[in-house]
Formats: structure tokens, C-alpha cells, sequence
């Protein structure tokens, strides 16, 4: 056979289906020491291992059959893969919002071919009118892919681009603005936007997805559906995030930029408001405010743009016996500030005090935040936080630490001077910084106890 029919597949995988004569994209039927197993065979990436031939089965789920447990397989039918998506053009009705999605990389929405197993990623407004065809009867869709990297790869320059393009489409006259993201470091990208972007007339809505589209429990779609009516429909002028609040689909939640953060790596409702509560709960046709305090939608096109940030910036996990020089070199690379994530109340290990002492004298700005993610920095109840008090290092309320590295990084591109810079760190700009926290901003749900089993039992699906 070509090589072309065996796409990544390597050693023991390749001999196997070299030798029953089957092929990537061949439907299979695999006898094996665990039972008959049906599906389409599917490519591999070349650093997976030789161990495993992965078909896609009936339900949509991509399973991997171990080789040595592989009797015979069979080919019963071959799909060809096609990976063009079906394009209509994007309808325009009048009385419908003007949304912009701004595409940063990685998949907004796609399609599955069932044809072949392929998943499709779609962008034009033609493709996501094929993917996602509910969007037409939500706005008026435009977009752009603004730049393509991988969220991890997302940074300052990202940034900077990302809040500028929103300061043009703004002055256009849209009526509001998705930004499609990965969800690695939405949050973050939200925070930067949140500085950087002040006073807007519209929403910004960011947006991505926990689970491609090839999977049944894709929550791509709703995602998209759900920011979109934020974007188009919604009165919350400002940047948030929009993800699955639970984990079924019945509503998504509005986070505010400055405050989200991930909290699972794989469940759709991974993103939580930490010492708040969320802004609002979405769906197609509601947009329902669970707070008052917010900037609301106007019809003038002002918008404040501020583009600034110094990358040489750093966050300092403390752990207990850190050693003094994790901070020093720091310093000798030429960092201007640091952010201390410190236990409790906000504290550190005496082996740190010389070299924060030494990062002061080199003109370093040092800031505090907790470990706890909820709560504040209260550096004044024990002797460890009154000696860091006292060399200069700044408390920063209750402050994520997320938002404080990025707001250090955004007050640092502004100024060199550390008293203005300390001035912008501790004046909120989009409550980072908040007077206090609800008693219902701080929920750790624990299973096993009974009132708490009882309460899940009502909302789990």
C-alpha cells in the first residue's frame, strides 16, 4: 500500500494494519482480547506512540485500541477525508446587531466530517454559518483572524494588537465584540484587555471552548451562540469572559475580566469568579444580571485604548525553603517587577529577605498577592509581613495573582517611576482590587458531606 494510508502511523501500529491491508480513514471492524470494536480508522501525529491504532466510533468519541490486543482487523469501507467546509452566505437582517469576532487562533467553531472523522475548523462567516447556522438569527456577523498562535503562546504583543483592533472596530460603529480564544490563558488575555481597553460603549465578550467539536459534549457551539447574544444584545459594557456556568447547557456565565480564572482542565464550566460572584448568567434571548454594578451599553463610539506593557515582568509561586536565588536572578536578568504569591495572609521564608532587599536597592518593584486566590493580603498581622512591609514589598488587596502580574506589566509600560507605577497598581481600574468580598463569592463545593450531596443532586445531569 502507499505510504500516504498509513498518516503517522509508526512500528507496531504500521506493521498491524500493513498487514490486514487497512487504511487511515478505512472503516474497521477490530477483533480484539476485549471485545469487536467498529469505527474509522484516524490519522496520528508523529510524536504519538506505535502502540495504539485510533479509529473514531459511532458516538463521535476517538478511542485507542491497544495493539497487543489486536486479534484481526478487518476493512469494510473506505471514506475518503474532505476538509472543506460547506460555505452559505452569512444572511443580513436589519433589525439585528453588528457583531465582530475577532479570531486570535485555534478553533472558533468547526464542523465534524461524520463522512470521514474530520474536524473542520470554520471562520469566514460563510463557514460558521454553515457550522453554527443559529448565529443568523442572532446577529449580523463579521470577522477576523487577527493573528494565529496558541494561547500559551499569547503574550504582550497579542495584547497590545488585540486592543488597538478593538479600538477601530469600536470607532466603526459595531455593536459589539467577540474574541475567540483558547482557554489555557483566556483568563490573563481578559485581564490585559481590561486595562488596556477602559470605557467602552460595547461589550467585549471573550470566548473558546473546553471540548472540540468532535465530541459529543462539544460546548463550542452554545459558547459561541451564548458570547455572541452577550456581544449583540447584552448591556454589559465591558470585557468578560463567556463559558458554560454549569456543567450541563443550560446557561453560560459573564465573568468580569479581572476577576475569572480557570479552575478545571477539562470541565466545561472550568471558569469561575473568584471573591465575586459572576456578572450575569446568558442565554440565546436572556441576558440576566445577577449584579448592578457595571458599565452599561451607549451609543457614543469613546473608548479609552492604553497599549502599554513591560514583559520583563515575573510571578514568584512561593514554597516553603525557596532559596534566595530564585529571586536574585530575577534581578541580575534584568527584571523591573515581581510578583510574590505568598502563603497565608501574604508571607515568605526569611532565606528571601536578602535578596528582596537587594531587588529594592536595584530599583525592582516588588508586589504581594496569596496563595488562597480568595481573600486578602494582610501583611500587618504577623511579624513575617511587617519585616516585608517594612523592606517595601506592596500588599495588593485581593488582587489574583494573574491580574496583578498583567497589571504590573501594564503600569510598568507606562512608567518607570515606582511611586506612579504603585499608584496605578493600588487605584482599581475594573474592580481587581475590591472593597470586600460577598459572602457567596466564596464557594468550595465538598463532596461527601450530606447537605452538600443533597444540593448537587438537584442541578447535576
Amino acid at each position: 500500500m502507499n505510504k500516504d494510508f498509513f498518516q503517522g502511523y509508526k512500528g507496531e501500529a504500521l506493521k498491524i494494519l500493513k498487514k490486514f491491508n487497512v487504511r487511515v480513514w478505512g472503516i474497521a471492524e477490530i477483533d480484539t482480547s476485549r471485545g469487536l470494536f467498529k469505527g474509522t480508522v484516524l490519522p496520528r501525529a508523529e510524536n504519538d506512540d506505535d502502540k495504539h491504532i485510533v479509529i473514531k466510533i459511532a458516538t463521535g468519541y476517538n478511542i485507542g485500541v491497544a495493539t497487543n490486543t489486536i486479534k484481526t482487523i478487518k476493512e469494510i469501507g473506505y471514506l475518503k477525508a474532505n476538509y472543506k467546509i460547506p460555505e452559505q452566505e452569512f444572511p443580513f437582517t436589519e433589525h439585528l446587531p453588528n457583531v465582530k469576532l475577532i479570531g486570535t487562533g485555534g478553533t472558533i467553531a468547526s464542523r465534524l466530517d461524520y463522512r470521514t472523522g474530520a474536524v473542520i475548523p470554520a471562520f469566514s462567516p460563510g463557514e460558521l454559518y454553515g457550522a453554527v447556522p443559529e448565529l443568523a438569527d442572532i446577529c449580523n456577523l463579521d470577522t477576523e483572524k487577527v493573528f494565529a498562535v496558541f494561547s500559551e503562546n499569547m503574550g504582550p504583543d497579542q495584547y497590545k494588537q488585540l486592543a488597538i483592533a478593538i479600538g477601530k472596530e469600536i470607532e466603526k460603529g459595531v455593536d459589539g465584540i467577540v474574541i475567540g480564544h483558547g482557554t489555557d490563558t483566556l483568563h490573563h488575555t481578559a485581564t490585559a484587555l481590561s486595562f488596556m481597553v477602559q470605557n467602552s460603549p460595547v461589550p467585549i465578550i471573550l470566548v473558546g471552548s473546553q471540548r472540540s467539536s468532535d465530541r459529543p459534549s462539544s460546548d463550542a457551539a452554545l459558547n459561541l451562540m451564548h458570547a455572541c447574544y452577550a456581544a449583540g444584545h447584552g448591556d454589559i459594557a465591558e470585557v468578560c469572559v463567556c463559558m458554560f456556568g454549569p456543567t450541563s447547557d443550560e446557561y453560560g456565565f459573564l465573568h468580569r475580566g479581572t476577576r475569572v480564572r480557570k479552575m478545571h482542565s477539562s470541565y466545561r464550566s472550568a471558569f469561575r469568579t473568584l471573591g465575586d460572584t459572576p456578572l450575569a448568567t446568558v442565554r440565546v434571548g436572556e441576558v440576566k444580571a445577577l449584579k448592578n454594578n457595571f458599565n452599561h451599553r451607549r451609543k457614543d463610539r469613546n473608548v479609552e485604548i492604553y497599549p502599554f506593557f513591560e514583559d520583563r515582568v515575573s510571578m514568584i509561586y512561593f514554597y516553603p525553603h525557596m532559596h534566595s536565588d530564585t529571586i536574585d536572578s530575577l534581578v541580575d536578568l534584568g527584571y523591573k517587577g515581581i510578583i510574590i504569591i505568598g502563603t497565608g495572609l501574604g508571607h515568605v521564608n526569611k532565606e528571601l529577605y536578602p535578596a528582596i532587599e537587594r531587588a529594592k536597592e536595584k530599583g525592582v518593584a516588588i508586589y504581594m498577592t496569596v496563595q488562597t486566590l480568595w481573600g486578602y493580603v494582610h501583611m500587618f498581622v504577623y511579624e513575617t509581613g511587617r519585616e516585608l512591609l517594612a523592606m517595601g514589598v506592596i500588599p495588593l488587596e485581593n488582587m489574583l495573582p494573574e491580574a496583578a502580574f498583567i497589571k504590573l506589566g501594564w503600569a510598568l509600560g507606562q512608567t518607570n517611576d515606582l511611586e506612579k507605577v504603585k499608584k496605578i497598581m493600588l487605584s482599581p481600574v475594573i474592580d481587581e482590587i475590591t472593597l470586600r468580598e460577598p459572602y457567596n463569592g466564596y464557594l468550595v463545593y465538598q463532596g461527601g458531606v450530606p447537605e452538600v450531596e443533597e444540593f448537587i443532586k438537584k442541578f447535576r445531569k
